[in-house]
Order: structure tokens, then C-alpha cells, then sequence
């Protein structure tokens, strides 16, 4: 019986190598998550609504020759029980004007929860032209058993939204995060 000893210096490359890829997958698997947001970002992709959008009145004129069709689209994710609609199917608007639309939730269990609402428009594109100044989905929406809350939401389209893009849905999915909300309020009261 021969062996060929020479052989396990290739193995040991060979498994060293297969070591780096994974952790280099590893590594890539993290950074994903930062580049897709950074090319949402850029390129208006994926639909992401900006943060509070300061409005003055002064910096942007209504466009009255058009008007825009704002569709609003309400989802929960698996697990919320709660009921959230919007006051209507949709609105049309002129862009460069302010208008409120309400949305509700309610809370048909026994228990206090939280909830949190994450927007995104379609087509993808547009979100960088459908400006919020008032959303619920700011902030989390804490409910008691039963209750039910009104939340308004302003928003702009603004004119310079391309004149090839006539409707624009908004969509919000809720979520429970009662636990999540229990966690944090846990460390600030231990920190």
C-alpha cells in the first residue's frame, strides 16, 4: 500500500481557499444590504419614501394644467391583527399642492400593542417626487385593546414629477413590533 503524502498539501490549499470564499461571501451577504439602499437611493429603485419633508409654501408653485391620481394601497404583514384602511381608494391632485388624506387602525384584540407603518411608492421612480410634511409612519402607533385612531397624512407631489408619470400609488405595509417596541423600552430604562 503506497500513499501519495505530497497530496494533503493541495487538500489544505484547497480547503484554505474554500475558508476565504465563504467568508468572503459572508462579508458580501453583510454589505448587501447597505449597497441595495445606496442604489435605491441613487437610481429611485425600490420605491422608498424620504423622511419629513419641510415644506415652504414660497419654493413651490402648483402646476393647476395637470392633475396627478394618488392611489392609497394598506397592508398588514403576517402576525399584525390589526384593521388599517385609508379614508379613500385615492385622490387626484395638482402637483405642487398640499393634501391631507386620513388613514385608521384599529386594535380588535385584548392586548396593548405597537405598530409601525413603512411606505413605498410605485412606480419606483416617482418617490423622490411624493413628498410627506405630516405621516403617522414617522413615528410608531401604540393602541390599547379595542381602540381605534385616526391618522392623517399630508403630502406633495411635487411639479417636477415627469409629465409621463399621470398616477402614483402609495402603499404602506403595518407591521407589529410590540416586542421589539417592550426590548427598547427594557434597555432605556436599564441604561
Amino acid at each position: 500500500m503506497s500513499r501519495n503524502i505530497g497530496s494533503t498539501g493541495g487538500h489544505g490549499r484547497t480547503v484554505g481557499k474554500l475558508c476565504l470564499m465563504v467568508c468572503g461571501m459572508f462579508a458580501f451577504g453583510f454589505a448587501l444590504v447597505p449597497l441595495y439602499d445606496m442604489f435605491c437611493e441613487v437610481t429611485g429603485l425600490g420605491g422608498r419614501t424620504g423622511d419629513q419633508y419641510a415644506y415652504d409654501p414660497a419654493s413651490m408653485q402648483k402646476d393647476s394644467s395637470r392633475l396627478v391620481k394618488v392611489n392609497f394601497v394598506t397592508n398588514t404583514n403576517d402576525g399584525m391583527a390589526w384593521e388599517f384602511w385609508a379614508e379613500s381608494g385615492g385622490v387626484r391632485v395638482h402637483p405642487g399642492e398640499v393634501k391631507e388624506v386620513k388613514f385608521y387602525v384599529r386594535n380588535p384584540t385584548k392586548q396593548r400593542m405597537v405598530g409601525q407603518a413603512i411606505p413605498s411608492v410605485v412606480p419606483g421612480r416617482a418617490a423622490q417626487y411624493f413628498h410627506k410634511t405630516e405621516c403617522f409612519c414617522f413615528n410608531n402607533q401604540v393602541l390599547e385593546p379595542g381602540e381605534t385612531l385616526e391618522m392623517p397624512m399630508r403630502f406633495i407631489v411635487d411639479p417636477d414629477l415627469p409629465k409621463n408619470v399621470p398616477t402614483v400609488s402609495l402603499s404602506y405595509a403595518l407591521f407589529d413590533i410590540t416586542e421589539m417596541a417592550a426590548g427598547n423600552m427594557k434597555s432605556r430604562a436599564e441604561g
